[in-house]
Formats: C-alpha cells, sequence, structure tokens
C-alpha cells in the first residue's frame, strides 16, 4: 500500500510521532478528551504500522484480517460512543477506513504492499473526499483569529497562569488529528 521508501518512513514517523502525544493526552484530566485521545492512539500507531514500507517488512498474512478485526471492534465502539458526541462520527469514519485498507491488503497482499492494490474504485473516491474535507476543516481551524490575537498580547500575563496544561490544549489535539487526516489521505492515494 506503499510508495517510496523515504515517503513510507515519513508517514511512519508523522502517524508514530501522533499516536505518541495522543498517549499523552491521555493523562488528561478532562474524561472526554481522554477517550477521543485513546482512539486517537490507536488509530496513530495502527497507521505507523501500516505505512511500513513494503521493502522494509513484509508482515505475514495473518496480519491483514487482525487489522480488520481490532479496526472493526474501534469502529463498532466509535457507532456506540457516537450517541454522545458528533466528534466520535470521524473515529467511525476513520476506523472504517483502516478495516478497508486491510481488506484490500488481505485480498491482494502483494500488489497492496506494493504500490497500490484492488480498492473499490468509489469507496476509495469517497473516503478521499471525506478526509479531503475534513483535513481542509481542521486546518482552517487551526488557524488564528484576528481578534483573538490582538486580545491575547494584551492579557497574556493573566493567560499565562490559565493557560491548561500541554496535553489539554485544543489546538494541539486538532494538529494531531490534522496529522492524521493527512496521513490517511496519504494512505488512500496508494490504494
Amino acid at each position: 500500500m506503499h510508495g517510496p521508501a523515504s515517503s513510507g518512513w515519513l508517514l511512519v514517523a508523522l502517524c508514530a510521532a501522533t499516536g505518541a502525544y495522543c498517549l499523552l493526552r491521555m493523562r488528561s484530566s478532562d474524561e472526554t478528551q481522554r477517550r477521543a485521545a485513546g482512539d486517537e492512539a490507536l488509530m496513530g500507531f495502527g497507521m505507523a504500522v501500516m505505512a511500513v514500507p513494503g521493502s522494509a517488512f513484509t508482515p505475514p498474512a495473518w496480519v491483514w484480517p487482525a487489522y480488520a478485526v481490532v479496526f472493526g471492534g474501534a469502529a463498532l465502539r466509535a457507532l456506540w460512543v457516537a450517541r454522545s458526541g458528533r466528534h466520535h462520527l470521524h473515529h467511525l469514519v476513520g476506523a472504517a477506513a483502516m478495516v478497508y485498507m486491510a481488506a484490500v491488503m488481505t485480498a491482494s497482499p502483494t500488489a497492496g504492499h506494493a504500490h497500490g492494490g484492488s480498492g473499490v474504485p468509489l469507496l476509495t473516491g469517497g473516503l478521499l473526499a471525506y478526509f479531503t474535507a475534513y483535513v481542509l476543516v481542521s486546518g482552517a481551524r487551526l488557524l488564528p483569529a484576528a481578534g483573538i490575537a490582538g486580545s491575547a498580547a494584551r492579557g497574556s500575563a493573566t493567560a499565562a497562569r490559565r493557560a491548561p496544561a500541554w496535553g489539554d490544549r485544543p489546538e494541539l489535539a486538532r494538529a494531531c488529528r490534522l496529522s492524521m487526516g493527512i496521513g490517511m489521505l496519504a494512505m488512500l492515494l496508494t490504494i
């Protein structure tokens, strides 16, 4: 499912770093943030392992069905939890995309692991459209607003005392989700 080895290793590093940061976010005092961080850590590490270049390691045949089971369970959990929050629908789509990619790898492990598999073009296109829109919206949310920047400069001493811990900062969580969305796009492009 991977392109050139250098871009594959960059994707592995991005996804592993994102997964590690999400593990740190699990120490948050906010329970909803902890739960979301756990789901995102699973996704980050799963994507990192899936992105390992085929020239470095060819996994045994049982790995892809195991991926489908693990991320199928994550999708069911996200579906159950989605009753309480819209963000969990994104976790559902992400987990379903991982199941889809694992199924493609199971059906065509050698072709899929090298430079493109036999995915369903309509489903792949739909996932690409979703993650493209998600990345664009997530990136726009990270842009600072002009009014907020001016007011932050005036009250920086007060803001420094009330600043959340670095693991609880919402902009870092958004950046984490953005990087995983970009990683998912990169992986889907190779199907």
